[in-house]
């Protein structure tokens, strides 16, 4: 089996900052994309960031110049470092990733269990 563990949410006032990290553990050979995703309370989950195994990353407009994700594939594990934050950002962050469990080319999406945000003063 397969886990994703986040950790690094909690409360944080307007202009603070907060990093996030997530941990895949179990049966893997390899992981590709990792990102960051959000879901507010009525809204649908979006995509926050994401990072391709090489390290190419993707920001969704709204946190560009704001959030900066990395990752350590050594020990499985991508970050989202988190600035300038605003109420707006409010959310359950969820890790997701593409991972390969086996030598064979078949990829499987995974999704962490979510982290609390909550930027308010």
């Amino acid at each position: 089996q397969v886990q994703l563990v986040e950790s690094g949410g909690g409360l944080v006032q307007p202009g603070g900052s907060l990093r996030l990290s997530c941990v895949a553990s179990g049966s893997i050979f390899s992981i590709n994309d990792m990102g960051w995703y959000r879901q507010a309370p009525g809204k649908q989950r979006e995509k926050v960031a994401t990072i391709m195994r090489g390290g190419t990353p993707s920001y969704a407009d709204s946190v560009k110049g704001r959030f900066a994700i990395s990752r350590d594939n050594a020990k499985n594990t991508v970050y989202l470092q988190m600035n300038s934050l605003k109420p707006e950002d409010t959310a359950v962050y969820y890790c997701n990733a593409d991972i390969r469990k086996t030598v064979l080319p078949a990829v499987h999406n995974y999704w962490g269990q979510g982290t609390q945000v909550t930027v308010s003063s």
